[in-house]
């Protein structure tokens, strides 16, 4: 679909095929999946954020169980209108005026349309995640998988001020392991054979990480995929 996910089409994450406009994922994905035909369960996925699936994605998702198709559909709810100002919608609690309003709650409204398998995850448990991901993609039945994190860029998140990671050099070996989530702080360093030996490692080594540590939300993601436990606390 359309919005800050959207930047996923670009490296290194290139896990977008299709981009069209505002709901149209999750059509799109049934009309794929019917007509690959036997060889459509298992391959198709919708992305939508949480304030476009209540602009015009629930309708496809009706289709989807009225039509018997399967699917997945990964909702991603940040708590805002992410990608065009941070407005608030029927999901936040919040009125455009900041007024108190009820909260639509996205799990209960899937399972209302009639969708059996909807389940809530916290994408920064990497683990949980792809595993229920990969569960769902082999289900020959609608689901929905609500992914809830706050965006980074609301007030209240930026108030917590988690701490910030840095790469301590001793311990990285250019993996790029940590390159693969996409993080805007994370910089990769090339090395020639010689810079490389000049730092005190294997002339093979490509280069190092570094964390730029302005642009660090400390989100813990970094240290899970290191398996050299180079990505620490800043100024630890």
């Amino acid at each position: 679909d359309i919005g800050c996910y959207t930047l996923a089409a670009l490296p290194p994450l290139d896990s977008m095929d299709l981009c069209v406009c505002m709901g149209a994922s999750i059509g799109a994905a049934h009309g794929f999946e019917k007509a690959l035909g036997a060889e459509g369960p298992g391959k198709v996925v919708a992305v939508i954020g949480d304030s476009t699936f209540l602009h015009s994605g629930v309708a496809g998702l009706m289709n989807i169980v009225y039509n018997r198709g399967c699917g997945t559909v990964l909702l991603l709810d940040n708590g805002t209108t992410a990608m065009t100002g941070a407005q608030d919608h029927p999901g936040t609690g919040k009125t455009l005026q900041g007024e108190t309003a009820p909260r639509l709650d996205l799990v209960a409204l899937c399972r209302a349309v009639g969708v059996e398998h909807v389940y809530r995850v916290d994408p920064h448990d990497q683990a949980e995640t792809e595993a229920i991901l990969r569960r769902e993609l082999d289900r020959d039945a609608p689901s929905v998988i609500v992914a809830q994190a706050s965006c980074v860029l609301l007030p209240e998140h930026r108030a917590e001020k988690r701490p910030a990671y840095e790469v301590v050099p001793e311990l990285c070996n250019g993996c790029n392991a940590c390159g693969a989530l996409g993080c805007p702080a994370i910089e990769w360093h090339p090395w020639t054979p010689e810079e490389a030996v000049a730092a005190g490692k294997k002339p093979a080594q490509k280069g190092i990480v570094r964390i730029n540590r302005l642009m660090c939300d400390g989100c813990d993601l970094c240290p899970s995929v290191c398996k050299m436990r180079a990505m620490v606390e800043a100024g630890q």
